[in-house]
């Protein structure tokens, strides 16, 4: 760096550049290092590198003289921010957390099919680097069956439901179909379909044998992994805890959320928030189906309320919801322009998690930002809930904040606005961008309103469940469920029954989700209320001259910041 300006987002760049060099994933997410056919190095010693690294990027911030101006917030929030996460991300690595990270959403393994999603497909060079990837994944699941293998080997396990639910999803992926007692077959006959085959359909024609082939080998391999998830490794989790206990989820929540969390506190805030927006529900649903109660008000949206047929046609409408937006919302509560302006639609892949998602933009806008939608195996679509959670994901919710950051990345850092961020944040401000266009008057029916304060409940039913669970918490004595008892994921899943409106299938997902990604969920509601608390801070600040659109467009201009720092940070804007 001798010749260079020294700062911290010169270090955090460089560090960024460092990761995209290592991990194939991370730079195809960037859109860095086209061609590339490297799957990632999920084996014990690709972990180990990329911890290196950050080590010594941390020495590396701790020792080099800076030469930024010392009055350049900028500068110093980005320090903070690397400081910050790597330390985070060093403390899960060091407890090795990677030895058994395995889950329905977000796992290490979903890294190997996860990537093709980032790759161009424009020219028959970037359909060769598709081929070459596709070779390179059983090295890839040969390495994290090393991992999982030391994880076996320092009885570091997943709970048993989470072997169960990758273990369906790799067979989702082979195109597989699980037979009556739920075992398949060994993988020597996939290929012919699956997720790998069809991926390489509109492939050219030139170079049919070599794709057809490579997707073949990625599906054999795949489906061996899975039959040794299933006969070798499940069986060594027989005896593991859901729960993970509170020195976890500590290291857990610090790094979903940036913060040291008060877990006490949390829990007995979402309790208010869980009494409050019940209320609110209950009044909704006697707009919906007066008498009949919020439960049985939704269970009607679900059955005969407004809904889309088919899969081209929900693709069609959610894109609607999130254009309809971009118009309505540009020069009057947010300045809406250039490639911000585009965002897709997508259908989920078979054998992910039964969640909506998004996926942001490349650093140079040549792969947009992107929703997901998982059908679930259905073909009617009710859209009461849709319309908030399209908000969500789309605009203003995780699309406006993300390709936001990756327009301003040269301005802040590239660092800040992607490796760094922290998800307390992008899904606290998803949350409040729900929030905020009701407040707006966007969801102006019964149903849509209905749906959003369901989203809500969701949410705060994330954090009473999500630390109840893994602390092993009692339900409070004026809950009105169950009061006393010890959290179990049984009582978990009766409680959302009781009072969330999403589909079974969905439910169930969600609960193996969080005993597997312990406290990611607890970041929206925590996220939605550092952001309604800087607003606020900001409002009684201003007073009169306080302007919405302006805090928003600032607001959106600071990249990434944890918990730790965000409402406070949000006050000054």
């Amino acid at each position: 760096m001798a010749d260079e300006t020294i700062t911290a987002r010169t270090i955090a760049d460089r560090y960024l550049d460092q990761v995209a060099a290592q991990d194939p994933l991370h730079a195809a997410w960037l859109g860095l290092h086209p061609g590339d056919d490297r799957q990632p190095d999920l084996s014990p010693a690709g972990f180990d590198a990329l911890a290196d690294l950050a080590r010594r990027t941390l020495t590396t911030l701790d020792a080099a003289p800076t030469t930024a101006p010392v009055d350049d917030p900028a500068d110093r929030a980005c320090a903070r921010l690397l400081r910050e996460r790597l330390t985070a991300e060093l403390a899960m690595h060091d407890s090795g957390e990677n030895f058994r990270q395995l889950r329905n959403i977000a796992a290490h393994v979903h890294q190997v099919r996860d990537i093709f999603s980032y790759m161009p497909t424009a020219t028959d060079d970037d359909w060769a680097a598709v081929a070459g990837r596709m070779r390179n994944l059983p090295a890839a699941l040969d390495g994290y069956r090393a991992t999982l293998t030391e994880g076996m080997s320092r009885r570091l396990l997943v709970a048993p439901r989470q072997a169960a639910a990758v273990i369906d999803q790799l067979t989702a992926w082979t195109g597989e179909k699980p037979g009556p007692t739920g075992t398949t077959g060994t993988g020597e006959n996939t290929g012919a379909a699956g997720w790998f085959a069809d991926f390489v359909t509109p492939g050219p024609e030139q170079l049919r044998g070599e794709l057809d082939a490579a997707a073949l080998r990625a599906t054999v391999a795949v489906a061996e992994f899975r039959d040794w998830l299933r006969n070798t490794y499940a069986p060594a989790t027989a005896d593991t805890p859901d729960a993970v206990g509170r020195e976890r989820y500590r290291l857990a929540v610090r790094h979903h959320t940036g913060a040291d969390v008060d877990l006490d506190e949390a829990y007995a805030w979402a309790w208010e928030e869980f009494h409050r927006t019940a209320a609110e529900m209950r009044a909704e649903a006697e707009r919906v189906l007066p008498g009949a109660g919020a439960l049985a008000a939704m269970r009607h949206l679900e059955q005969h309320g407004p809904a889309v047929e088919g899969e081209e046609a929900v693709l069609d409408w959610l894109q609607s919801v999130m254009d309809r937006a971009i118009t309505a919302l540009d020069g009057t509560h947010f300045d809406i322009s250039g490639p911000l302006r585009r965002v897709e639609s997508k259908l989920a892949p078979a054998g992910s998690s039964a969640s909506p998602y998004y996926s942001g933009p490349s650093l140079d806008f040549s792969r947009p930002g992107r929703t997901y939608f998982p059908t679930l195996g259905r073909d009617t679509f009710p859209t009461w809930q849709l319309v908030s959670i399209w908000y969500h994901e789309g605009v203003p919710g995780h699309h406006l904040q993300l390709a936001q950051w990756v327009a301003l990345a040269d301005r802040l850092s590239r660092y800040q606005t992607t490796l760094g961020m922290v998800s307390a944040n992008v899904e606290g401000w998803a949350l409040y961008a729900e929030r905020l266009m009701d407040e707006l008057g966007f969801l102006d029916t019964p149903a849509h309103r209905l749906g959003f304060l369901d989203e809500q409940m969701l949410r705060t039913i994330r954090v009473i469940i999500d630390i109840g669970m893994h602390l092993e918490l009692a339900v409070p004595a004026d809950s009105g469920f169950h009061p006393g008892e010890r959290w179990t994921p049984a009582l978990a899943t009766e409680f959302m029954a009781t009072y969330n409106g999403s589909p079974a299938e969905l439910r169930d997902s969600e609960i193996v989700r969080y005993l597997g990604w312990p406290a990611q969920a607890i970041g929206y509601k925590l996220g939605e209320r550092a952001w309604l608390q800087g607003r606020e801070a900001a409002r009684r600040r201003q007073g009169a001259a306080f302007d919405l659109k302006s805090w928003h467009m600032n607001a959106l201009a600071q990249g990434s910041l944890g918990l730790d720092a965000l409402a406070d940070h949000l006050a000054t804007l």
